[in-house]
């Protein structure tokens, strides 16, 4: 049945609903995207201009993991287009590119009374909210699930346009004609994309579009090397000759330059500075004042940075960070805190009795090391704030800068810039408030930028965690019946939350988090694994330490903590690592066969024998579920030595479903075991009165280009929808690595990072 606005308006009156049904009936966004002289845009997604370019616009933030490629890329094969003729355009904030999966994810976070109301992408709640709120925020791989279709959708109906302004030129049917390399074709005619743009803006599209049979799709076989990439990265020319624009590279008339000191971490307040000596450093024009910050603001960068040096702020702080305390904090909760039972599989735990064998892991904090530190540029001018930053939730960015300079969001332009990395770092936006708030004191554009040492102090950690894993074996051959794990962490998914969407600082949100469980805590631990009794259960504790999302994030520890208690089990009983663990894979034959192949790859031979070989495998997402499911196996070959850790080697296997680009996927995997390996051997903060003991990129012990694995993989052809490529790698390095060292020392290393107590 048809519903009208105004039958939907006049029943809902008639039963006393008519403002509940207001709030929930879908809004139009209209097309944000603004067209130049001899452009016309065709929709929210894209504009064609006389001269034949097709700008494509990417809703998403460009960190370096090629969206601003592939949304183009999805939009141009389904539209025919010539691909050395399509340019980006980052979307404007706009309820027309909700990322509908991702708001129904995080439903707990922005719903946390009622997240059942919107924990599905169809359900009209959400629907409402991401579009009011344009909630566009780039997190957890959902990309491509979120825009793949409504790109394609656009693209064909501006394909179908095109047609239809060439076969009334030729007198023919639309539906005989067709789009590819940037011209339509009726038999031996064709007009170019350039001559039809005009005529074709005019005509409305079929609906619903005509969409191809089928989404871009690019062969998973080995690359030779005079084959040629069907789609390259439309970034890569400007990252290689220097001319792409981060948010750090933005200059503007009149614009004076930012350095800030944050306090130590804690509840912290400035006491005093030392005026006079910051005004004799040359340059030096403003200083300005909050609570747990100060900004020197001058002609440049370094002069407002000595300013602060010879003004050697002072803080009052009370709970600060420190890591004997936080070791403590986790200890209490791991062993007498009361937990909360987050997922259960068959019975669980119950009348189990004592386990067979339980162990204990331990994760330190971990900080992004983005290449690029916070960078936001701000103008204040006739009542209009402008904001220039890279953001991962743009939306809310621009509202808590508003905000903070006491404007209403509508008064706010965000131009979104290009990630020097971010690793989900720049889902966290204190510094884009930071700078608008500078920018109002000081009357003139300024650009803020964070030395390493405030991005170390004032960023947001990987969250440290205690975990035991608990298993009920098998007699005949050790296999486990029952697991439990018991996971002592912040709720630092939650803690976001309130960052995110309440708008609350660091210490108030971690006040009002409170001792409820973290829905999110723990995302994946059950595992790919067939064991039929699971139970997961989470202890909040509040270590004084705010955190944040990472790449990887639940699954990273999830797979370190799950995947090493599996090797220990198999070591337990004299079983061999990989047939032990296709044994438990009887649910997920796919997976098995991708251990086979790693093993193949990785010239595995049990990990006996000090080989220092080892093996782990996982998957990020459900089959039984639906939607796009990542997994990967991998073999790496380590050994520890007196410089730390070596790993000589990393072999993968990796199942994405559909590939959409064969050359981006082959980067995200190899960047992911890369920064898996950075996880595994470093990365780590330790944390002395509030202050983290590390200062610089040298001192987080990161794999430079000598300390790089040879990485080889095999890129299996998958069915499904397209997973993401830029997690599951993170996820499968470090228990590979650490069962490798096992297998090179007989020693087991169960703290990451590794060797960080020594062997």
């Amino acid at each position: 049945m048809e519903v009208s606005r105004r039958g939907l308006l006049a029943g809902a009156a008639v039963g006393g609903g008519l403002l509940v049904a207001w709030g929930l009936w879908p809004r139009e966004y209209g097309v944000p995207l603004s067209a130049g002289r001899g452009e016309w845009a065709y929709s929210a997604w894209l504009k064609l201009a006389r001269d034949g370019v097709l700008t494509v616009a990417v809703p998403q933030l460009e960190m370096g993991q090629g969206i601003t490629t592939l949304i183009p890329q999805v939009v141009a094969a389904e539209m025919g287009a010539d691909w050395r003729q399509v340019a980006v355009e980052p979307a404007p904030v706009s309820g027309a590119y909700a990322n509908l999966p991702l708001a129904a994810k995080w439903a707990p976070l922005w719903l946390p009374s009622l997240p059942v109301l919107a924990d599905d992408p169809r359900k009209l709640p959400l629907r409402r909210w991401a579009g009011e709120h344009g909630f566009m925020a780039t997190a957890d791989g959902t990309s491509l699930a979120a825009y793949e279709a409504s790109a394609r959708a656009a693209a064909a109906a501006a394909r179908a346009m095109l047609c239809m302004a060439a076969a009334d030129r030729w007198g023919v049917s639309a539906e005989e004609c067709d789009a590819r390399g940037g011209l339509v074709f009726h038999g031996r005619k064709h007009l170019s994309f350039a001559a039809l743009a005009e005529d074709a803006a005019g005509y409305d599209p079929p609906d619903p579009p005509p969409l191809r049979p089928a989404g871009w799709s690019e062969s998973a076989g080995p690359v030779a090397a005079e084959d040629t990439v069907p789609y390259p990265r439309l970034d890569l020319p400007a990252k290689v000759d220097g001319s792409f624009q981060f948010a750090g590279d933005v200059r503007l008339p009149g614009m004076l330059y930012a350095a800030i000191r944050h306090g130590p971490i804690g509840d912290t307040e400035l006491q005093g500075f030392d005026e006079e000596a910051g005004a004799r450093v040359r340059g030096l024009r403003h200083v300005v004042k909050a609570r747990g910050w100060i900004a020197a603001v001058a002609d440049t960068w370094w002069a407002a940075e000595e300013a602060l040096k010879a003004m050697a702020p002072v803080w009052k702080t009370t709970g600060r960070a420190d890591s004997e305390r936080i070791a403590a904090a986790l200890e209490m909760a791991l062993t007498r805190g009361e937990a909360s039972r987050i997922e259960t599989r068959g019975t669980g735990d119950r009348d189990r009795g004592a386990p067979s064998v339980t162990h204990r892991y331990d994760i330190a904090p971990a900080t992004h090391a983005t290449l690029e530190t916070a960078s936001a540029t701000a103008r204040l001018s006739d009542g209009k704030l402008e904001l220039w930053v890279a953001a991962q939730a743009p939306a809310e960015a621009k509202a808590a800068a508003a905000k903070a300079v006491g404007l209403a969001t509508a008064d706010t332009v965000l131009y979104p810039m290009a990630a020097g990395g971010s690793f989900d770092r720049r889902l966290e936006h204190d510094h884009a408030i930071e700078a608008a708030v500078i920018a109002q004191a000081a009357g003139a554009p300024v650009q803020l930028v964070w030395s390493r040492w405030q991005e170390h102090v004032a960023g947001r950690p990987r969250a440290p965690l205690s975990a035991l894993a608990s298993a009920w074996t098998a007699r005949e051959d050790g296999s486990p019946r029952a697991l439990r794990l018991r996971v002592a962490m912040p709720a630092t998914t939650t803690e976001f939350g309130r960052r995110l969407f309440g708008n609350k600082t660091a210490q108030a949100a971690l006040a009002v988090t409170g001792d409820a469980p973290d829905p999110l805590a723990f995302e994946g631990a059950a595992g790919p694994y067939a064991i039929p009794d699971i139970a997961i259960d989470h202890v909040p504790v509040n270590v004084g330490l705010p955190s944040g999302r990472m790449r990887g994030n639940a699954h990273a520890w999830s797979a370190f903590v799950v995947e090493s208690f599996v090797d220990e089990l198999a070591a337990r009983v004299g079983r061999e690592p990989l047939s032990f663990r296709i044994g438990m894979l009887g649910g997920d034959a796919r997976l098995a066969e991708l251990l086979q192949r790693a093993a193949r790859l990785g010239e595995w031979d049990g990990g006996a024998d000090r080989s220092g070989k080892g093996i782990a495998c996982w998957r990020i997402g459900d089959p039984a579920t639906g939607g796009a499911v990542a997994r990967i196996a991998c073999v790496a070959t380590a050994r520890a030595g007196e410089g730390g850790v070596r790993v000589e080697r990393l072999s993968a296997a990796v199942d994405l479903g559909r590939i959409v680009n064969l050359d981006i996927v082959r980067q995200q995997i190899e960047g992911g075991l890369i920064f898996g390996t950075g996880l595994a051997t470093g990365s780590t903060l330790q944390y002395a009165a509030g202050l983290p003991t590390a200062s610089r990129l040298a001192d987080l012990a990161l794999p430079v280009l000598a300390d790089s694995p040879e990485i080889v993989l095999d890129i299996v052809a998958g069915e499904g929808d397209p997973a993401d490529p830029g997690e599951i790698g993170v996820a499968v390095a470090a228990p590979a690595i650490a069962n490798a060292l096992y297998s090179a020392t007989g020693l087991r290393l169960r703290r990451l990072p590794l060797l960080s107590e020594g062997l």
